[in-house]
């Protein structure tokens, strides 16, 4: 089954990544993106803090079809366990 969109949660600074969540069938589905890997998606140096959820908007459909893509390949990391996306996600898929 194929994810479903989720919700954006917030940029956690003190881990540097973006969480957010995905949809299957009921069950939320926690995900994160390194923000080094939004940079690299996106071609920036470094975005400011307080445009990281812009950025997440505008990468979004990238983001989630990257992370359908490991939840698929039952690539799910942690406890609970969820959805970690970096910059070597992104470079498997060009």
């Amino acid at each position: 089954m194929t994810l479903l969109r989720g919700r954006f949660i917030g940029y956690e600074y003190d881990r540097m990544v973006v969480l957010f969540s995905m949809l299957d069938g009921e069950r939320e589905v926690p995900c994160a993106i390194s923000t080094s890997a939004m940079d690299e998606l996106e071609g920036v140096v470094r975005a400011r803090a307080g445009e990281r959820e812009a950025q997440f908007m505008r990468l979004r459909e990238c983001i989630e079809i990257c992370a359908d893509g490991k939840y698929q390949a039952s690539e799910l990391e942690g406890a609970p366990a969820g959805i970690i996306l970096r910059s070597i996600d992104f470079r498997k898929q060009r």
